[in-house]
């Protein structure tokens, strides 16, 4: 009897060999059912947020970096988001933690799994799912390298010299890297570095391994996994290898098995790709990924502030809409990359693409690039720290200015429809790392820095410093988004014409109940504006009743209860 399993074994590798390996997939899921356990609250609400977070983000002398995360997370956060993203605790050997060398273990230097599962007693977690690629110095291909079963065939490698310019390419690097194997020189697809040797999913015995890894994590307290670099999974040569029909079966095989063993798990797709291209991982709204990120937003919220226009993010924001109400956008500003350029590309001119590259240039910021087929390179990301992306640290401007331009646009973040994911660095008002850059030499670390807590506490104690100004706004946020129904992911969404020098969405609860109007200035000017509802309302952040006109302050954030 034909199951869906074995219909998307198909898809992925035809009729005889779905045969073959779905009874293997089903003793999988056998082994597992039963042995994960679910929350008693599954669903998503307005008062889920994800810190964005490395395992040793916050750190302290005797103890463990996981150990001193939860301390603070517990201390200073239980309440104020839902959950923690804890950015891949695995043993690594390279980019911060994205070449796994084994997804079974914790890190020895970030601490164990006791660890994970105490912060997971406090809050709902995030895992990372590295699995396009692994470190070339794990135990795997090192076994690949001995031309040892079952790892000879873990890999994709290429043979001759076909032709590889049709390949999408995330970075300005070789797409293959020559190894010497015990079955000679073999070259392997390497998409982001020589370091990140690329798993071979054309092999089902990959496939089955990584769906034990994901169930595991599951097992572990996983409430997401977080898919990333996704759209690259499948090659194909040929093709641009990018978003290929086998890559969505995938995904959707995961999905399924998780509905059946671990219903509470939601998948998150990281495709940093152009819009159209990144929601189509929601796929019909009931079969891929559950949250996407919405790689769109942190372009499109730097440029509104850079001209003082909402109109183009009003204009996208508008257009956004969610296939079912299983589904929901991960909305970010800042995480531990940079600011994606291609997910603008289309929705912003070529102009506006150069000036806000300018922009990051002049606020001491860098660009990376990507490598293009016709061998040219061009610009990928913004390396930046957000807060220093929307204000020029060499400036004069008062602090409390840049203070309200970055918590303006925080409160964009936090109002439209989705989930909010929210970096560390922007929780606590960090600024550029370049003395980091300048030891790794990579673009990325400017963004990356870690602290000592005991220097943290401090700095969140003296009211007058940037931390505590910061955190203490964005606690007011969230606070405020938790205490009403229209803030949830499900909820519905209008963006209101109003000015262009404002961002209005009227967010509404899913049963209609609750409505919260929410006015952002995206300008330094003071202005005022008609009432554009018509209805009476009340100020969930001042504490009072709107008027028929109401003024906006600069960069000032307005979010009314609606009365019904």
């Amino acid at each position: 009897m034909q199951t869906f399993y074995t219909t998307l074994l198909t898809k992925i590798y035809g009729a005889a060999s779905a045969a073959r390996i779905e009874p293997r997939l089903q003793d999988m899921i056998e082994r597992y059912r039963g042995r994960i356990s679910s929350p008693s609250d599954v669903s998503l609400s307005e008062r889920d947020s994800l810190l964005i977070t490395y395992g040793d983000q916050v750190q302290e002398k005797g103890k463990s970096h996981l150990q001193t995360l939860a301390e603070f997370c517990e201390a200073h956060l239980k309440g104020i988001v839902g959950g923690v993203h804890i950015l891949p605790f695995y043993p690594w050997s390279s980019d911060d933690g994205f070449s796994v060398r084994d997804y079974r273990a914790v890190d020895p230097a970030l601490g164990d799994w006791k660890d994970i599962e105490r912060l997971g007693e406090s809050f709902r977690l995030m895992f990372d799912g590295v699995i396009n690629h692994m470190s070339a110095q794990g135990e795997w291909f090192q076994k690949f390298l001995q031309d040892e079963e079952p790892y000879r065939d873990y890999f994709v490698t290429v043979e001759g010299d076909p032709d590889l310019s049709d390949v999408v390419r995330p970075r300005a690097l070789p797409l293959l890297t020559e190894f010497e194997t015990a079955a000679g020189k073999r070259k392997v697809w390497t998409t982001f570095s020589a370091d990140q040797v690329d798993l071979n999913f054309a092999n089902p015995d990959v496939l089955l391994e990584i769906f034990d890894i994901l169930l595991m994590y599951a097992q572990r307290g996983a409430q997401f996994i977080r898919l990333d670099a996704i759209a690259y999974l499948w090659k194909e040569i040929g093709t641009p290898c990018i978003h290929l029909p086998q890559t969505h079966a995938v995904i959707q095989l995961f999905h399924a098995v998780l509905d059946e063993v671990a219903p509470h798990v939601r998948l998150i797709t990281e495709t940093n790709v152009p819009h159209a291209d990144n929601i189509s991982y929601f796929g019909d709204g009931t079969n891929e990924a559950q949250l996407v990120y919405n790689f769109a937003l942190p372009p499109l919220v730097l440029h509104t502030f850079r001209t003082g226009d909402a109109s183009v993010l009003s204009g996208w924001a508008s257009s956004l809409t969610l296939p079912s109400d299983r589904t929901t956008f991960f909305n970010f500003l800042a995480s531990h990359d940079g600011v994606g350029l291609n997910p603008a590309r289309g929705i912003l001119s070529s102009a506006d693409i150069d000036s806000l590259i300018e922009r990051t240039l002049t606020h001491g910021g860098l660009i990376s690039y990507k490598q293009n087929s016709d061998g040219t390179t061009s610009p990928y990301e913004m390396n930046i720290n957000y807060f220093d992306a929307l204000s020029d640290p060499s400036s004069d401007e008062p602090l409390d200015l840049q203070v309200d331009r970055f918590m303006a646009a925080q409160a964009i973040m936090l109002t439209i429809v989705g989930m909010p994911g929210i970096y560390f660095h922007s929780l606590f008002g960090s600024r550029n790392w370049k003395e980091g850059v300048q030891l790794t030499k990579h673009n990325r670390t400017i963004n990356r820095q870690k602290l000592e807590r005991d220097e943290l506490e401090k700095q969140l104690a003296e009211t007058n410093s940037l931390r505590s100004k910061v955190f203490a706004r964005y606690r007011q946020l969230l606070m405020a988004r938790s205490s009403s129904s229209a803030f949830d992911p499900r909820g519905g969404q209008r963006i209101m014409d109003v000015d262009k020098r404002v961002f209005a969405v009227l967010r509404t609860s899913p049963d209609g109940s609750r409505q919260v109007l929410c006015l952002q200035n995206v300008t330094v000017q003071e202005f005022e504006i008609e009432n554009p509802i018509k209805k009476a309302a009340h100020d969930m952040l001042m504490n009072r009743p709107m008027g028929g006109k109401i003024l906006l302050k600069p960069y000032q954030s307005m979010w009314f209860e609606v009365i019904l």
